[in-house]
């Protein structure tokens, strides 16, 4: 194989690098480069002076051409060995002139063989050897090379710093995302747990209601059939003759006196409910006691959050804590200081808390107003009224499966007014409204 390569070598030194093949009449020239006579001439035909070389392109002040017996008889010698010349790789031939590329035109940025060099198209243009060429762009790419390797180095740390970064967010998200669904599984158990205990509380307070409507009902029939017996008694003895009405009369009569009457405002009564202020719907000017038993019109703003649920309009409104939607309750309101006035009734959870509202039942109020020394029912439009005496003390009658709102003077159990039957359909609240000077007390 090595001998292979050096008869490689010696066939490459024999061949002409203008037609690329054996050296005819072998001639070298001053920078001791060989060429055919014919190409030689040819090359620098045409030139009075600055002859250059084809392959190394250093100039001659005159056409010396000096035979070179020596590559001839080395020509000849392989000829006998009947050895073709080396010819370059099919890729780096001129593709007009079939000749090999032996100069890199500098403009135009590519390879080109001797004839091109010396045609219209190149002949103005700098050119050098193949290999000159090479060293000074394998030396660019290296620079190029080390800027492009820096700058790989750039991206890739910013990469593994991307990368990390992003790793870093989304521990923090998945912390976050734990994190939350922690708290909502407390929260949910939490409000299980909350349900269940009202659900508890609902048992009992329905189990105990069941009792004592049980034992209600049970002591009202009894009462029912007693009177019943006790009328069928008098109206039997009011038929009898004489002498036999007159038999066991003050027995009669007796038991007449032991029966308890009870007017309707007796009945009403009955219903008494535990009735207290909520805070978060109290407008600012209004003062609560400790306990929500006790309200008083300041006339003074207070800082208070401005919740959904609070009065903000210009009429200072409070409702009741427990909003009712079955069953019949009734609450009595003392007039501890009645100001420039007042009202007192009921309103639905949805009346307007932060404009004006409608005073009517159209407008979620139904209630019993006083202003400017007058007393009015809230209707539409206003029923005036004309109690009998000033009263001191309200109650509030709601029978909410009945549809009727009833209002009395608490002390003499007057009736002031009573709403027309129509039936509720929202939650109602007990409602109050107090201008300057006005205080009010649930008793």
């Amino acid at each position: 194989m090595a001998a292979a390569a050096q008869l490689g070598n010696l066939q490459e030194e024999a061949t002409c690098s203008i037609c690329l093949e054996y050296f005819k009449d072998p001639v070298m020239i001053d920078c001791g480069h060989n060429f055919c006579r014919s190409c030689i001439t040819q090359s620098w035909e045409g030139r009075d002076g600055n002859f250059p070389c084809p392959q190394c392109r250093e100039i001659s002040r005159r056409k010396n051409l000096r035979p070179n017996r020596l590559v001839g008889n080395m020509v000849e010698m392989l000829k006998q060995l009947h050895l073709p010349p080396v010819r370059p790789p099919e890729e780096n031939l001129c593709e007009k002139h079939h000749q090999a590329q032996l100069l890199f035109c500098a403009e135009d940025q590519r390879m080109i063989c001797l004839v091109c060099r010396e045609s219209k198209e190149h002949k103005t243009h700098s050119a050098s050897p193949v290999e000159e060429a090479a060293e000074e762009h394998k030396v660019k790419l290296q620079e190029w090379l080390l800027v492009l390797k820096k700058q790989e180095g750039y991206f890739l740390e910013s990469k593994l710093k991307e990368e990390e970064q992003y790793k870093t967010m989304r521990n923090k998200l998945r912390t976050e995302k734990n994190k939350i669904e922690s708290e909502f599984e407390k929260l949910r158990q939490l409000l299980k747990e909350n349900e269940q205990a009202l659900h508890r509380r609902l048992e009992e307070m329905e189990k105990k209601m069941t009792m004592i409507e049980n034992a209600n009902i049970t002591k009202l029939s009894n009462q029912i059939t007693s009177l019943k017996a006790l009328i069928m008694e008098i109206e039997k003895k009011s038929e009898a003759p004489a002498w036999e009405l007159l038999k066991d009369v003050r027995s009669t009569l007796s038991r007449c006196n032991n029966v308890k009457i009870q007017t309707p405002e007796m009945v009403v009564k009955s219903y008494k409910a535990m009735v207290t202020l909520d805070p978060d719907t109290a407008h600012p000017e209004l003062l609560l006691s400790e306990g929500g038993r006790r309200v008083r019109e300041t006339g003074t703003w207070q800082t208070l959050p401005d919740t959904p649920k609070r009065f903000t309009s210009l009429w200072p409104c409070v409702l009741g804590s427990e909003g009712f939607t079955s069953s019949r309750h009734y609450w009595e309101v003392q007039l501890l200081q009645e100001g420039e006035g007042w009202h007192v009734g009921v309103a639905a959870e949805t009346v307007n808390r932060k404009a004006k509202i409608t005073w009517s039942p159209e407008g979620g109020v139904w209630a019993v107003e006083r202003w400017g020394g007058q007393y009015k029912a809230l209707t539409s439009p206003e029923t005036p009224l004309s109690p009998l005496e000033k009263p001191l003390k309200l109650g509030v009658y709601l029978d909410y499966e009945g549809g009727r709102l009833s209002l009395y003077n608490a002390v003499s159990m007057e009736l002031l007014y009573s709403y027309p039957q129509a039936p509720f359909t929202q939650r109602l609240f007990p409602y109050f409204w107090l201008c300057e000077g006005a205080e009010l007390r649930l008793v």
